[in-house]
């Protein structure tokens, strides 16, 4: 797949007429520069749904239809229906190089679009799903008609276990090594006889599904001795900037000017710090105030956090300064430290206007010795987290919750987790960002108070 900044010329010879790829190989097509991010930010919304539809514990019939409707009505269509195909096959090499570059990445990579692939397959007709297994060249063929009938009992006891209708003469069962099929055997979904599955034509998805994974997850790692020995360093200038950006993309609303709540005053803040920050703030906020400093991540990420939310650039200022005056003086500030506030607003530098930092990138950071800023979930110590959350008053119950979505790494469901206990009140759509969590903070105390707290 070469990546050219001309535009591409299709052919009819282009259309790809499987619906779904296997992606042995890289295409050979000619991808415009803006395609290749765009196509990459499109199919990580659809894992990044998907993901999080797991991580809340839907079912797997919620967990089909939220992947199709991700698919083909929110994020992978194309103006030329033509090339659907080829935005799918596109976008899943891009994002393959993308997460290839961690064990941490390529393991939720693989994860996801194992997924996605199970509920694809699931969606295609009996026929289209003998077709792929074709494809896969899987040794497996149907039990004769004399095996089928010497188990039909005990394939009809697995049968109705399931709650299923009993196996009819008509029905296609494969036989296959017990150890392909793992996630039916846990689930007792399968008759086992000497070493043997049974697997009915409605189950060889996880047939399907094995060798899938298994062929990314080699390739993940083949792609990644490429990435780092030649491609990172080829296209140091114009590719490995996006790739490495991608990862950690926020795809969420802009929050980098105020939204609903217009202004925040410094005689408020305070009181909308313990009531609407979420943790990371909360807690820069508060050492802030007790150590009147912070290092420049710190910084970085308070101080765009509160332009978000409406802290205009004169009152910033005023902020900034009445705290770190009272250890480093007035004097030092104004050289050393105001210059980075109003930079910030846009008014010095390049005049950039600075968007404040989505969870993913708070989660993605890597805060040293002395700093506060990153993410409480993921940066603090069991011990910490625990006392953290106990002062913004979450129960003891709830927080063994909490902890348990960090344990399994999950940073923002545990946020979302922290708001519903905070706030008495569900969040559907989760935490995907600081200023997202004030704002929706700001909605549910203003319905409760008839103001904003």
């Amino acid at each position: 797949m070469q990546v050219v900044r001309s535009h591409r010329k299709s052919s009819p010879s282009d259309v790809v007429v499987s619906t779904l790829p296997l992606y042995r190989s890289a295409p050979p097509l000619e991808v415009r520069l803006e395609d290749f991010e765009l196509f990459a930010l499109d199919r990580l919304r659809v894992l990044k749904g998907i993901s999080d539809g797991l991580s809340r514990g839907r079912k797997p019939e919620e967990m089909e239809k939220l992947a199709m409707d991700l698919l083909r009505k929110a994020n992978m269509r194309h103006p030329q229906a033509t090339e659907e195909v080829n935005k799918d096959i596109i976008s899943h090499f891009v994002l393959r190089l993308v997460y290839c570059r961690t064990e941490e990445l390529r393991k939720w990579f693989l994860s996801t679009e194992t997924a996605l692939f199970r509920y694809r397959f699931r969606s295609e007709s009996s026929e289209a799903q003998r077709a792929l297994m074709s494809e896969f060249n899987l040794p497996y063929k149907a039990v004769s008609n004399a095996e089928f009938e010497s188990v039909k009992e005990k394939l009809g006891q697995v049968a109705r276990s399931m709650g299923q209708s009993l196996p009819t003469a008509d029905a296609v069962y494969y036989k296959v090594p017990f150890e392909e099929v793992p996630d039916l055997v846990a689930a007792r979904r399968v008759f086992l006889l000497k070493g043997h599955a049974y697997v009915a034509m409605s189950q060889v998805v996880s047939l399907v599904v094995t060798q899938f994974r298994s062929h990314l997850s080699k390739a993940l790692i083949l792609t990644n001795r490429k990435w780092t020995s030649t491609i990172r360093d080829q296209e140091k200038d114009r590719l490995a900037p996006i790739v490495e950006a991608l990862s950690s993309s926020y795809l969420g609303p802009d929050y980098s000017q105020p939204k609903e709540f217009g202004e925040i005053s410094l005689k408020d803040i305070d009181q909308i710090a313990r009531t609407s920050f979420p943790l990371c703030m909360r807690h820069l906020f508060e050492k802030l105030r007790e150590e009147h400093h912070l290092k420049h991540g710190g910084r970085m990420q308070l101080g765009l956090f509160l332009k978000g939310v409406g802290l205009k650039l004169d009152d910033a200022l005023a902020f900034w300064k009445a705290e770190f005056a009272q250890k480093v003086g007035a004097e030092r500030f104004d050289k050393e430290y105001a210059y980075n506030v109003r930079h910030n607003y846009g008014r010095e530098g390049k005049r950039t206007d600075y968007t404040p930092y989505s969870c993913q990138k708070i989660i993605s950071s890597t805060p040293g010795v002395g700093d506060h800023h990153g993410c409480p979930y993921r940066h603090f110590s069991e011990e910490n987290l625990r006392a953290a959350l106990a002062r913004m008053g979450v129960s003891s119950r709830t927080m063994e919750d909490v902890l348990d979505k960090v344990r399994n790494r999950h940073y923002q469901l545990a946020c979302t987790l922290t708001f519903e206990a905070v706030h008495g009140s569900p969040c559907d759509t989760g935490i995907n960002h600081p200023n997202q969590y004030f704002i929706d903070s700001q909605k549910i105390l203003q319905s409760k108070n008839g103001s904003v707290a």
